[in-house]
């Protein structure tokens, strides 16, 4: 692996931390499959992340103390998450920091992603709270939404051969194996916090199907348009130059596509993170990747 890694697990959780420092210095313009749609789709994917990260940091500590989470377990869980989602941003911030060397200013997009959850949480907020919604509930469905599309897309990334083969360069694919890794160790916290607060009941259920809703619409927007940016700024932005991409990720068998059946799975009332079973796909990768 490309990367220092220091693993923590002094909280004592069923999963560790590990500190780790890619170096992005090589990282080519066109890392995926040397495409420049496919590279910016990856790349913006990422710009999304560390404000999105940060995000799922802040409505957890801000209930991490509630009576209902006083199991010393999951708060064991709770700061390990805490602990690999920081670590998670780092390495992005550190990746998207590399590509500004392309003339690309990610930086902006990043801002413009913080802009886009707290005008949307806020807007939620004003209109929910005549109904008993709080903030920090509206916060924390809103992780819980989004920390199920990013497991189902890092459960892709670790069992899809097609998409793996995308990496030209050795540091991208370790960087998003790694997340993907992650993604699936921690993927049952956040939901596990919010029905130990709020249940299983129709409001809870209701406000985690709403959550998912407008989760997808904003992230397919804005995901969308940063990578528009980006190929305008190449001189990309063209259907010859866009195709593959779009094929790639969106045709009957897409990267996307493929997953909407367990995107939607999120909308079973009984619905539980852990029910994908993703253990040994875990154990295989991280002997891989020395994790």
């Amino acid at each position: 692996m490309n990367a220092k890694v220091n693993i923590s697990n002094r909280a004592g959780a069923s999963f560790p931390v590990r500190r780790m420092d890619f170096e992005f210095g090589e990282v080519p313009r066109y890392w995926a499959a040397n495409d420049a749609g496919l590279t910016h789709f990856m790349t913006t994917l990422s710009a999304l992340f560390p404000e999105g990260e940060q995000y799922f940091v802040d409505s957890t500590r801000a209930v991490h103390k509630h009576p209902k989470l006083s199991d010393p377990d999951l708060q064991r869980e709770i700061s390990a998450f805490i602990g690999q989602e920081a670590m998670h941003s780092k390495e992005h911030l550190a990746f998207n920091s590399s590509a500004q060397s392309y003339g690309y200013d990610i930086r902006t997009m990043e801002q413009q992603t913080g802009k886009v959850i707290r005008t949307g949480t806020k807007i939620l907020t004003t209109l929910l709270k005549p109904f008993g919604v709080t903030k920090e509930m509206i916060d924390l469905t809103g992780t819980c939404a989004l920390e199920h599309f990013t497991a189902v897309i890092a459960a892709e990334l670790l069992q899809n051969k097609d998409v793996q083969a995308m990496f030209n360069d050795s540091t991208m694919h370790q960087l998003w194996m790694w997340h993907a890794v992650e993604e699936n160790e921690h993927k049952a916290v956040v939901f596990d916090v919010y029905t130990a607060i709020y249940g299983n009941g129709l409001k809870a259920y209701t406000m985690r199907a709403i959550a998912m809703i407008i989760a997808m619409g904003l992230i397919f927007m804005t995901q969308s348009y940063f990578t528009a940016q980006l190929m305008k700024i190449d001189g990309k932005l063209t259907w010859k130059d866009s195709k593959y991409m779009l094929k790639f990720m969106y045709a009957r068998k897409g990267f996307m596509t493929r997953q909407i059946p367990e995107l939607l799975d999120f909308f079973r009332p009984n619905f539980h993170p852990n029910d994908s079973d993703t253990d040994q796909l875990l154990a295989d990768w991280k002997l891989k990747l020395g994790l």
